[in-house]
């Protein structure tokens, strides 16, 4: 293939012939990524919305450091994994080195500081301007950020979309503790880095088609839930969803 056109025909082939190498990749990315974001998205929404409504000595590191995380680079979060799962590492014992559980473990590390700091901040806005009055109904601090977070449970979805976004996109921290074996741990991420360098452009090219598809279909589907929910609850009050507190 010598140029750019015939590199993309060929790559579009390979997408809609449903080429096995090519979807047997896609399959595993969306596995892993999929996988790492449901366990961080449970935890980081809960973290998230306990932070928002809590006080405590030392709240303000506890932010700062979150915030940093936000900027951890993949390739630091795959060197921690290393070491922790590798032969003589703590978490050694466990075999998951070069395999499916340990690019989920590294995934997930990486999404739940995102999840968390999102969430807090969205339920923090939330909570300036609401909580006093849930409050005086009784709900103590878990309560109060639970049901702060479900009042925005639609942005918190948009979240989860982030969070997937950067999962599905990154590169280093699969790289580094999925060893990109072929037939095993390769995903599209790291697919694609190998195929260019070895000038198989349409895989790449391929690969890269599917990997903004997902990540568009996913943001087109949240905007139309999004729409869909700001009619259906327009002008909802929000107390009413805490009445049962009185009893």
């Amino acid at each position: 293939m010598n140029t750019f056109s015939d590199s993309v025909l060929t790559a579009l082939h390979l997408v809609t012939a449903f080429d096995p190498a090519l979807w047997v990749v896609v399959a595993r990315s969306l596995a892993v990524s999929a996988t790492a974001c449901l366990l961080a998205y449970g935890l980081g929404v809960a973290l998230g919305a306990w932070l928002a409504v809590s006080r405590f000595r030392g709240r303000e590191g506890v932010l700062v450091a979150l915030n940093t995380l936000l900027a951890l680079p993949s390739v630091v979060v795959g060197l921690v994994v290393y070491l922790l799962l590798s032969r003589s590492g703590p978490l050694g014992f466990l075999g998951w080195m070069f395999s499916f559980q340990a690019m989920v473990l590294a995934q997930f590390i990486l999404v739940v500081p995102v999840v968390t700091a999102l969430t807090r901040q969205v339920v923090e806005d939330v909570e300036r301007q609401h909580g006093e009055q849930w409050a005086s109904l009784g709900a103590g601090p878990w309560v109060r950020g639970l049901l702060l977070a479900w009042d925005e449970r639609l942005a918190l979805l948009m979240i989860g979309v982030t969070a997937f976004g950067r999962a599905i996109s990154e590169v280093g921290a699969v790289m580094i503790v999925g060893g990109n074996i072929d037939g095993f741990t390769r995903v599209m991420t790291t697919a694609i880095a190998l195929e260019t360098s070895k000038g198989d452009l349409p895989m790449a090219l391929g690969l890269g088609m599917v990997l903004l598809a997902v990540v568009l279909l996913l943001h087109v589907l949240v905007a139309g839930l999004r729409s869909w929910g700001e009619r259906r609850h327009a002008g909802a009050p929000r107390v009413q969803a805490l009445e049962g507190l009185r009893s």
